[in-house]
């Protein structure tokens, strides 16, 4: 793996709120709260830094957290919820986060359907994506802005690692 994964810390959660996405990625941009702090620094919410020599380059989150109100989320999948720091997309290493974050997924949770939630306008990030050998499975509203979304999975095999 080229990067390093540690549970969400405080002092990373904060640099989070400062990064700022353009337009029209300006919906992931957040905003800092005393919540909001304490949900990503939750273990219960598997947020984990990205580190690149101990540089926060990124952050990932499982289950519940990667879900956007809205969608139809069945069993036997996990959620991936997957951000880089703005000043780092779109420089082609998308597939090298997606495969360091689904091999650490992999290891960590076992899981054997994979499953990411992508802004419906985002033509970045799905094209990384499918491919990543992710296929859309739904197309849906979000519940709270109204924003269409896609769902994709990929099935992944017991028996080797992806990358």
């Amino acid at each position: 793996m080229h990067f390093c994964f540690e549970p969400m810390n405080a002092a990373e959660a904060e640099k989070l709120t400062r990064w700022h996405y353009q337009p029209p990625y300006q919906m992931y941009n957040i905003t800092s709260n005393e919540t909001l702090i304490r949900s990503f620094v939750d273990p219960e919410n598997a947020y984990y830094s990205i580190l690149d020599n101990g540089e926060l380059v990124g952050f990932c989150c499982f289950g519940k957290e990667a879900q956007v109100p809205g969608g139809n989320y069945g069993k036997d999948s996990l959620d991936i919820g997957l951000g880089v720091r703005p000043d780092l997309t779109s420089q082609g290493r998308g597939q090298m986060y997606i495969a360091d974050v689904l091999n650490f997924a992999r290891s960590k949770f076992n899981p054997i359907l994979f499953r990411i939630t992508v802004a419906a306008f985002n033509e970045r990030a799905l094209k990384a994506w499918k491919k990543a050998g992710f296929q859309p499975v739904q197309l849906f509203q979000a519940l709270d802005n109204k924003e269409l979304f896609i769902i994709l999975v990929r099935h992944i095999s017991v028996d080797r690692k992806l990358w």
